[in-house]
């Protein structure tokens, strides 16, 4: 899964806009582009490196596959939209900042009241990435969004090197450090995927992934 910026189709994307503020009751009467506009330029800011616009197409991607689960695909894209849309590496309030951006921008919009709240919601359920049983359209989001981690072992690389990137100003052995708690916190969890299709298809690949990631780390600080 690319990690990257320079082949991401942004033209794609703003169709993409159009047709999920469409089916989220988006009167035809707003103009949903300048939006699309600003998302896009939040998306693609210089010091991200993981959190991009790839990032974005790929979770858009995974959307597509996981839809049929979700009680409301419709919301669960444009949390997809909203998920990042605020990010600096060296805050902690990027998800909250980024619901709230959600609420206002969709309330300009004209989209229906609960299905803003219920995007809202979901973005705030990326700080954990741990839905409530039955919650369908968090599962979906989630499982989209962590996705990354089952990609090939090229592909994983990458993606960790991109990690690396956005977290420059960290010092190596307290980047090691930080990043070896999570690998093991994520490897702690009985599934990483809620999914049908995520347990089936990319819960092996990610915890072996993530093993390997690990160990790597492990070695260097030995």
């Amino acid at each position: 899964m690319d990690t990257g910026t320079p082949h991401t189709d942004t033209a794609a994307l703003h169709a993409r806009w159009r047709a999920t503020a469409a089916a989220a009751g988006v009167p035809a009467r707003r103009d949903p582009a300048p939006y699309a506009e600003r998302l896009l330029a939040a998306w693609a800011e210089p010091w991200r490196r993981y959190h991009t616009t790839a990032h974005l197409a790929d979770v858009l991607a995974r959307i597509d596959v996981l839809a049929p689960h979700a009680a409301d695909p419709a919301a669960v894209e444009l949390a997809a939209w909203f998920h990042d849309a605020v990010y600096r590496p060296d805050r902690s309030e990027n998800e909250e900042r980024s619901a709230a951006l959600a609420e206002r921008a969709l309330a300009e919009l004209g989209a229906d009241p609960a299905r803003t709240a219920e995007a809202a919601r979901l973005v705030r359920l990326t700080v954990t990435h741990d839905p409530a049983p039955g919650d369908t359209n968090g599962e979906a989001l989630c499982d989209a969004d962590l996705a990354v981690l089952a990609g090939s072992p090229e592909a994983y690389a990458g993606y960790a090197a991109a990690v690396r990137a956005e977290y420059g100003f960290v010092p190596d052995d307290a980047f090691r450090t930080g990043r070896a708690a999570v690998l093991r916190q994520l490897l702690a969890l009985p599934r990483l995927f809620r999914t049908p299709h995520g347990a089936a298809h990319w819960e092996a690949p990610a915890r072996a992934n993530l093993a390997a990631e690990l160990a790597a780390l492990t070695a260097l600080t030995a």
